[in-house]
């Protein structure tokens, strides 16, 4: 039976105000622990189930148009259903919230690190997340795979790209370009290989009809294509994201720490498709092996650092950009050499998602029904796989054994552990958190709390 638009009407929520919008995207960005699927439940929780802002059938358009797009997707959609609900405004200060406490919390610990990080005790509580992190990353890959992997071409592109970035050292933005051409051209030449569905679930919740909504069924004035609207707001944006990083170059020059930061991240935030685990793999290998701004153990410290604060995981950039600052001050003291490396780099790894919610939402439906562009993002998803794997992979390497060395020959770049150096100690610790997540079901936060605790044990028991 159809519902008429009176019955409609009465059951529909009141309409929010910028004010209480404020607070309940202050609410998320407090809890959102967990990485981008725990995040994406908790605003389905809260603003569809719990608020009714918007129906089920708008959340998931929403977010199949943010897993299309670079970089973060649980902030990205924050930004996308705050547009939508009060115009460019509500975008910004949704998408500002969702980062803001993991940057406080993230800039803290790094001044921690960087002042006490060799006191023992600071030692044996990263020894320790790293183990955690570790078992977490390997839970991250199990649940992508057998949400991305339908098929043997699908597989058979997780194991290619795991194998080039692996033992060809092949660039991550290459491998993803790659992935997303053979998907989109096998679309158009009518395969249905790479077929896409929906990426998430919304975890098995009530249906929220959109017409019972705040939002209701009708799209707003301020949501439709407007295309001089949307080459203005291209240009201001582009601008205010991209400003500093060609004042920093032309006034520093390029070889210059701050302007490395801010041309590599600005770099990263275009590429960053597949979600923070993906791409971490990309960040670690040039931060560590062509920059020099962090040693393998501390991108683990960085990670774990992320894993226990709110926000999105792939703040853990702050990290890695405060870390290469720091160590290259200049005339500049240290830490606030540091400060201004992790702000820049915060700065350009997300101000581009505004740009790309800003210009693309109005859009979104025929984005998202664009057969071809769905069987690209399927592919990219399946390359991410292996990307992931080479992630979980380089990390255990180097948490496991103390020691690891670059194998080059034969067209190939290996890392290859010195298997006289392993750590025992770490390798029983990581098998416990691996049981802890996988037999036991344990949560993120109480495995590495559980790690952390260990690490600390460790040191004052066998002198660790």
């Amino acid at each position: 039976m159809s519902k008429s638009p009176a019955s409609a009407a009465a059951r529909r929520v009141p309409y929010p105000t910028l004010r209480e919008a404020f607070i309940v995207w202050a609410r998320i960005a407090a809890l959102s622990f967990g990485g981008p699927a725990g995040q994406i439940a908790l605003m389905h929780r809260i603003l569809v189930e719990e608020k009714r802002w918007i129906g089920e059938r708008r959340f998931l358009h929403a977010l199949n148009f943010c897993m299309l797009l670079p970089g973060p997707e649980a902030q990205q959609l924050c930004i996308y259903i705050g547009w939508l609900l009060h115009r460019t405004l509500g975008g910004i200060i949704a998408g500002v919230l969702f980062v803001l406490p993991g940057l406080v919390a993230i800039m803290a610990l790094s001044w921690l690190y960087a002042l006490y990080g060799n006191v023992g005790l600071v030692e044996a509580l990263f020894f320790g997340l790293k183990a955690a992190v570790l078992a977490i990353v390997l839970q991250a890959l199990v649940r992508i795979g057998s949400r991305a992997l339908r098929n043997g071409p699908m597989r058979l592109l997780a194991v290619a790209s795991f194998v080039a970035i692996f033992f060809f050292d092949i660039p991550f933005p290459f491998i993803i370009a790659a992935a997303g051409a053979i998907g989109y051209f096998s679309a158009r030449a009518g395969s249905t290989i790479f077929d896409a569905g929906n990426g998430h679930g919304a975890g098995g919740a009530k249906q929220v009809d959109d017409v019972d909504t705040a939002l209701g069924e009708g799209l707003p004035d301020h949501a439709r294509p407007d295309r001089a609207h949307a080459l203005r707001m291209g240009a201001i944006l582009l601008f205010v994201w991209l400003a500093p990083t060609l004042l920093l170059v032309a006034t520093l020059g390029g070889g210059h720490v701050f302007s490395e930061i801010a041309v590599f991240f600005s770099t990263m935030a275009v590429v960053t498709f597949g979600g923070a685990y993906a791409v971490l793999a990309y960040v670690a290998q040039e931060a560590v092996g062509t920059y020099g701004w962090l040693a393998p153990g501390e991108m683990l410290d960085g990670l774990g650092m992320a894993e226990t604060t709110p926000g999105p995981l792939i703040m853990v950039t702050q990290f890695v950009g405060f870390m290469g600052a720091f160590r290259d001050a200049g005339t500049l003291s240290p830490l606030m050499a540091g400060t201004l490396g992790g702000l820049l780099t915060t700065w350009v790894t997300f101000a581009p998602c505004f740009l790309w919610i800003f210009l693309g939402a109005p859009y979104v439906e025929r984005l998202r029904e664009n057969r071809a562009l769905s069987a690209a993002l399927a592919a990219i998803t399946a390359a991410v796989v292996g990307v992931i794997m080479n992630l979980a992979l380089w990390f255990a390497l180097h948490v496991i054994f103390r020691e690891v060395f670059v194998f080059e020959g034969y067209g190939l770049r290996v890392d290859v552990p010195v298997l006289a150096s392993i750590d025992i100690a770490a390798a029983l610790l990581t098998l416990a958190a691996i049981i802890a997540i996988f037999k036991l079901k344990a949560g993120v936060m109480t495995t590495l709390a559980g790690c952390a605790a260990v690490g600390i044990a460790l040191r004052y028991t066998i002198g660790l």
